[in-house]
């Protein structure tokens, strides 16, 4: 598998400097907002990704589905738990000193802080994937090494930006096409990379007939008013109960059409 080469970014250089510290191995619903509010110390932030790093490492993982917790579990709809979806990417990384170092870089789906319906597609680190948390939890869905390897193959050509949408909404229906949140990318490049194709309609087609949604059980009167008040919120894509991808529901759809994946969730070590 190829290394990704990756410049270390601000956020993480800003707290290296505050603790002097460099990592062993050197970011709603499905929220994808790249600000960072940060709730926990720069030390806690770099230990926690610093043990996510080496979790990653130990499990031998080169591409990897990560996700954090944007929100406390109990301002989340049910069934939903963690609100920001990434691949994290076995790479090089080349410090601020020109040193090259081995480390995850983290592929995002963002929203434009000025235009919360408008993603771009941003990499950045662990620790600043972790900075604006409001728990530090993460989980961890790690594919076959067979598909690992057809995920490389994606992220690394011009298939894995052709799949995104700029269109954003934090309820995005992953059945249909014009709107796209950090899930619902996530999901659409592990089908490219699962059925080997680059066909958006095919991809789509395939979502339909074997991926298992997540209901958005949310009082259809507060999603009718915040589709009105909250540009990063639209049902234009949605018919009946409003549907979206989830952490969760890719894990249930990797278990069941990825023979050797796992899932793990990671809380700070004692």
């Amino acid at each position: 598998m190829r290394l990704k080469t990756m410049r270390i970014s601000s956020l993480l250089l800003t707290c290296l400097m505050m603790t002097g510290s460099v990592p062993a191995h050197a970011g709603s619903f499905s929220s994808s907002s790249s600000s960072t509010e940060i709730k926990f110390t720069p030390e806690q932030i770099i230990k926690f990704a610093k043990q996510v790093e080496k979790t990653l490492a130990a499990k031998g993982a080169h591409v990897a589905i990560l996700a954090r917790m944007g929100r406390p579990a109990a301002e989340l709809p049910e069934g939903m738990h963690f609100t920001h979806v990434a691949f994290a990417v076995y790479s090089q990384i080349t410090t601020a000193d020109g040193r090259k170092i081995p480390g995850y870089a983290i592929y995002n789906l963002y929203q434009q802080d000025k235009h919360p319906d408008v993603s771009d597609l941003v990499q950045d680190f662990p620790v600043d994937f972790f900075a604006g948390v409001a728990v530090l939890e993460a989980g961890i869905i790690i594919p076959s090494a067979k598909l690992q390897q057809r995920l490389l193959d994606v992220i690394n050509s011009p298939v894995y930006a052709a799949l995104h949408d700029p269109h954003y909404s934090l309820i995005a229906n992953p059945y249909t096409l014009g709107r796209q949140n950090c899930t619902e990318h996530t999901l659409d490049v592990i089908s490219a990379a699962i059925y080997q194709t680059s066909d958006i309609k095919r991809i789509k087609a395939n979502e339909i007939a074997y991926f298992q949604a997540q209901p958005v059980n949310v009082n259809p009167l507060k999603l009718v008013l915040g589709s009105l008040f909250s540009s990063e919120i639209s049902t234009s894509d949605q018919s009946g109960t409003p549907v979206t991808a989830t952490f969760e529901t890719i894990a249930q759809f990797l278990h069941k059409y990825d023979n050797g994946s796992e899932e793990i969730t990671v809380t700070p070590a004692l």
